[in-house]
Formats: structure tokens, C-alpha cells, sequence
């Protein structure tokens, strides 16, 4: 538990508690420390930050204080005292008391957020407030300007997105009642209760939700901020830029706020940082390691005399203008010299993520990176064989180290094998099994480990082929490695689940990549070999299917969170084909593709 020291904050009559981890107090002018501010939202108090408070002070001053409303600070009347303005008023005076000479850093959590932001968008506020870390709660007058934006334009996806939100937001209208929601809360507002809600709801470990002995009181105090703010922010909106860097951290799996409401916080924040994760509304009590992890290494970089170099760490995070739903995330790809694994980078750098390249051939990836970087993305390229178990172990560790804990893994790199199984020596099919099934296995564990270990999701995507499922007598080998990687994803992806990490199998059909004209073929001699290679690789020229589409399928997969995706229309014919008619698969194989 956190060893924290009471003092007391007033502003306007109205006493606040606040709070300072022990190991941080101390006189101010004798701790040249940067101070950090919490501020808890609906229902909680300081104790929110139980599990997050003691890992950043290990860097900083850290201070907590129960808003109004909650906790051990003074309850006024009415609903009036609730509004915004008045919470921002209380924000400062505490900023003000803590740290007079120098501005704080502020990170809060659901309407700790809300009311930051009315904070942060007051003229002159960067000169208070030096960095502003925001959790599962949106600036109000945001959220308005972006439901009118979406209603007054009702295109079908608009119009679902401010479904959506209205159905994730319901809620907040029972929360307005005037009677009901009293009577619920005083029956069911018990700690037990409150505990046993997150866990399930929220997958939150019983023992990480720390309360207050007032919950109950609180949580029926704070629905005066529903009903203070909500419709008067909706009707009356006014929404104003800050220049207090901000670091909004969007929670994919949030079951009140879609992320889609965030998408133009770009208008108003003039120096704006995101990252997303697939995680729930309550990351302070979920994934405090986290969220002390991110809101240091964003801290260090905005404060003077910060102890933490966190040089370059949030730099994929920055925003310059509209996200997408993979801006600021880090991506590895294998064998991204050339084809699918070239095409792929380009569409992530498209989508604003960082880049890791990877591929036996370095000067290819170097070449993949320049074109990305010339798109204003930030890559490395570092050489891997894919074959080498050790090799990929280590690569992954020496990501981590540099990079951080990447978002995305595509296992891409690959070679191919044709012929028949019983013309093929030993050595080609130790290659092909060591390059196809075994490097996609090692990627797979070497990342997802650490995937896991941070505990807030990821996404892996392992390119197999429609070779998968759509048996051929001369590419038997390569279609058992192909099938492997399949049955593999499709294995891999039940046992992350928990830990929501997604896993997708991308089974491409006839594609134009240079893999073809590179094939062994197993049984003939290198004249008639090099003569099947051109032939086989103008029957896929003239096919005509580009790299650039698999790799628009694979974005869309991520985003999606697909299992298993068939690419080019012979693959999802085939994927069915083989799911319903298995005969007609087994006498399609029986035609001879190579010669």
C-alpha cells in the first residue's frame, strides 16, 4: 500500500484533501523533482492510484487529491458547485499549492480527465500545467462538436459510430434520474460489489481495486457531475485549443467511450501524442505497470530537470493530424525486402506506425525503409534469418531494448519449394520447413512473450498461404509447411486470447512476388528449372494480383482482429472448397502445375 501525507487545499470554501507519497515528500525547494498530479474520476478517490502512484515516484514529486464530491474533501450542495469551471478551479489551486513556481504534470483517469481538459484549454494554461496525460475521458466540448460533425452528416458510418457512442454512453442517462440512481447505488455501492463488477467487466485483478471507505457516499455525490455537465456541454459546446502537450491514451476495449470519439483531438491540441491499446476503461487498476511505464517516459520528456531520459521513446506516438486506428504503434516485419513483406511496410507507414524491417538481405530492407521514410515514417532495418532460432530470439530482445514492445509482428519471411515430395533432397525441405513453419514459430513465441509480459494486447500476423488448403501434387512440401503455419495461427490464436493478442493467418493465392521466379523445383536439372521458374512466374505476372492488395488486407485484418483471411479470389474459392467439398480439393491436386 501507498504511505501517503494529508495536507489541505481550499478554494473557494471548498476544503480538498490532498495526498503525497511519503517517498516523494518533502519541502519543495529541497526536491527539484517534477510534480506529478493525479486526478481520479466517477466513483473513485486518490486511492485509484494505489498501484500507479509509487512507480512514478520513483522519478517524481507525486501528489494525489480527492475531488470534490469524494473522498476525505468537502461535499457541496446542489449541482451547481459540479460544474467544469469550478473543477478546473480546483485543479489549479491544488497545482498552485503543491508547486507554485513551477508548472505540474497531470494525468488523470474518466472525469479527472474530463475536467483536465477544461483545465488545459483555459488561455494561458501551459504556464501551470507543463504536460497533460489523459485516461478514458474526453474533453466535453470535443465529444459534442464530434456528435453534431457525425449527425449532421448521417452517411451509415456516421450515423453507427454515434450509435455506438449513444449505446456506450446510455448509461450516463440513468445517471440523471433523480431518484433511481440513489436507490441503486445505496443498495448495491459496496466495495465487494464494486470489485467483483471491474473483474468481471474488466478483467481487473480483485486485489488492484483499491476504495475508499466512502464509496457508496461517493458514488452517489458524483452523479452531480453527470448532471452539471452533460447536457449543458452537449447543447452549449465551445471548444477551445490547448498548448499543453497532451498524451491521450485511447482504450480500445472501452465499454463507455468508443475510440472513434477521439479522432479529432488533433483539431484542438496543438501538441498531441496517442497510443491505443485493446485494453478497458479502468487501466489504473488493469494495467498500472503500464500506464506508469507511458505516462514517465511522456513526463520526462515535457519537464525540466527530469531524472528519466525517455529521448525518442514517444516519438511514433506523435500526432500531426487525423489518427488511424494503428497510429503510434510499433511494427516488426520480416522479410521486407521485397514483395509482400515491401508492400506491408508501406501500408503500415501509410497508417502512421513505426517501423522494425527485418530481412536476410539487409540492403533490401534498407531500401524498403528509405521509401517509408521518405513517407515520414521512423524505421530501422536490422538482418535476420529467419531459420536461426537463436538469431530471432535475440533480434526480439534487441526490439525491446531499442524500440519498446512492439504493437504488431508480421511473420512474413518466406521461400518456396516446388516439385515432387520424393525428388526433393533432405536439405531443401530442412530449408523450407526451417525458413516457412519454424521461423514463423519462433517469431510468433519470441514476441508474443513479450506481448504478454506488458500485459495490454498486441496483434500477430503470420503469412500462409491458400497452399494451406488447396492440396497440389507438385507442391505438396510446400504446402505442409504452409498448412503448419495455418493450423499453428489458428492454435496460437485461443492460447493469447486472454491476453488479447490477436493472431491472423493471411493465405494469399496467386500473387506477382519475386518468391516464384526463385523457387527451387525439386527433380529437374537447372536448365529446365530456371525454364519452369520464367514460366511459372509469368502465368503470375499475367495474373496481375500486386503485393500492395495483400498488404490492404492485412491492415484490414489487424484492424479487424481477423483469424483467418484468404487472399485473391482462387484462395477464398479454395478455402471453402476445401471446408464443404474436400473431394473436389483432392481431385483439383491431382493436376500437375509444375512440369
Amino acid at each position: 500500500m501507498v504511505d501517503w501525507r494529508k495536507r489541505g487545499v481550499t478554494n473557494d470554501g471548498v476544503h480538498l484533501a490532498v495526498f503525497e507519497v511519503a517517498e516523494s515528500a518533502g519541502p519543495r525547494d529541497a526536491d527539484p523533482r517534477p510534480t506529478v498530479l493525479l486526478v481520479h474520476g466517477w466513483p473513485d478517490t486518490h486511492h485509484l492510484w494505489t498501484h500507479v502512484a509509487p512507480a512514478l515516484a520513483e522519478d517524481f514529486r507525486v501528489v494525489a487529491y480527492d475531488c470534490r464530491g469524494f473522498g476525505e474533501s468537502d461535499r457541496p450542495d446542489g449541482d451547481a458547485p459540479y460544474r467544469l469551471s469550478a473543477l478546473a478551479d480546483d485543479l489549479f489551486a491544488v497545482a498552485e499549492a503543491v508547486s507554485p513556481d513551477r508548472p505540474v504534470h497531470v494525468v488523470a483517469h474518466d472525469w479527472g480527465s474530463v475536467q483536465a481538459w477544461e483545465a488545459v484549454t483555459r488561455p494561458g494554461a501551459e504556464r501551470r500545467i507543463g504536460s497533460f496525460v489523459s485516461v478514458s475521458g474526453p474533453n466535453l466540448d470535443h465529444l459534442a462538436e464530434w456528435a453534431r460533425a457525425n449527425l449532421s452528416r448521417p452517411t451509415p458510418r456516421n450515423l453507427g459510430r454515434a450509435l455506438a457512442q449513444a449505446t456506450s454512453s446510455s448509461y450516463t442517462v440513468f445517471f440523471q434520474l433523480p431518484v433511481l440512481p440513489k436507490l441503486f447505488f445505496a443498495a448495491a455501492g459496496t466495495p465487494a460489489v464494486w470489485r467483483e463488477f471491474l473483474h468481471r467487466v474488466e478483467s481487473a485483478p480483485r486485489e488492484n481495486v483499491v476504495v475508499a471507505d466512502t464509496l457508496g457516499e461517493d458514488m452517489i455525490s458524483g452523479l452531480r457531475l453527470y448532471r452539471a455537465n452533460i447536457r449543458h456541454k452537449l447543447r452549449n459546446p465551445r471548444p477551445r485549443p490547448t498548448a499543453v502537450p497532451v498524451l491521450e491514451l485511447v482504450n480500445e476495449r472501452d465499454i463507455a467511450l468508443r475510440p472513434s470519439i477521439f479522432e479529432d483531438t488533433h483539431r484542438y491540441a496543438q501538441r498531441l501524442w496517442r497510443r491505443s491499446t485493446p485494453t478497458g476503461h479502468w487501466l489504473p487498476y488493469t494495467r498500472p505497470e503500464y500506464l506508469a511505464h507511458v505516462a514517465r517516459d511522456f513526463i520526462a520528456t515535457h519537464a525540466m530537470g527530469s531524472r528519466t531520459d525517455a529521448s525518442g521513446r514517444l516519438d511514433r506516438a506523435r500526432v500531426f493530424g487525423r489518427p488511424t486506428a494503428l497510429t503510434g504503434k510499433l511494427a516488426v516485419i520480416t522479410g521486407s525486402g521485397s514483395g509482400i513483406g515491401r508492400a506491408t511496410a508501406y501500408a503500415l507507414a501509410e497508417q502512421g506506425c513505426e517501423l522494425i524491417l527485418a530481412d536476410i538481405d539487409l540492403t533490401a530492407a534498407e531500401e524498403t525503409a528509405r521509401e517509408c521514410k521518405s513517407a515520414g515514417a521512423l524505421v530501422s532495418s536490422y538482418h535476420l534469418d529467419v531459420s536461426d532460432t537463436a538469431a530471432v530470439t535475440a533480434f526480439a530482445d534487441d526490439v525491446r531494448a531499442r524500440h519498446g514492445v512492439p504493437d504488431i509482428v508480421v511473420n512474413n519471411a518466406g521461400i518456396g519449394l516446388g516439385g515432387g515430395a520424393l525428388d526433393a533432397t533432405d536439405e531443401q525441405i530442412d530449408r523450407l520447413l526451417d525458413v516457412n513453419l519454424r521461423g514463423v514459430i519462433s517469431g510468433s513465441r519470441a514476441f508474443g512473450r513479450l506481448m504478454v509480459e506488458r500485459g495490454v494486447g498486441g496483434h500477430i500476423v503470420n503469412i500462409a498461404s491458400a497452399a494451406a488448403f488447396t492440396p497440389q501434387r507438385s507442391l505438396g512440401l510446400y504446402s505442409a509447411s504452409k498448412a503448419g503455419v495455418l493450423m499453428f495461427s489458428e492454435s496460437l490464436r485461443a492460447e493469447l486470447a486472454e491476453h488479447r493478442v490477436g493472431v491472423t493467418a493471411i493465405c494469399p493465392g496467386i500473387v506477382d512476388t519475386a518468391i516464384v521466379g526463385n523457387t527451387p523445383i525439386a527433380g529437374l536439372d537447372p536448365t529446365h528449372e530456371a525454364a519452369e521458374q520464367d514460366r511459372l512466374a509469368g502465368l503470375y505476372r499475367r495474373r496481375g494480383f500486386t503485393p500492395d492488395r495483400v498488404a490492404r488486407d492485412i491492415v484490414r485484418a489487424i484492424i479487424d482482429d481477423k483469424a483467418v483471411v484468404p487472399v485473391t479470389s482462387e484462395a477464398k474459392i479454395g478455402y471453402r472448397v476445401y471446408r464443404f467439398t474436400p473431394w473436389l480439393s483432392r481431385l483439383a491436386a491431382r493436376q500437375q502445375v509444375t512440369r
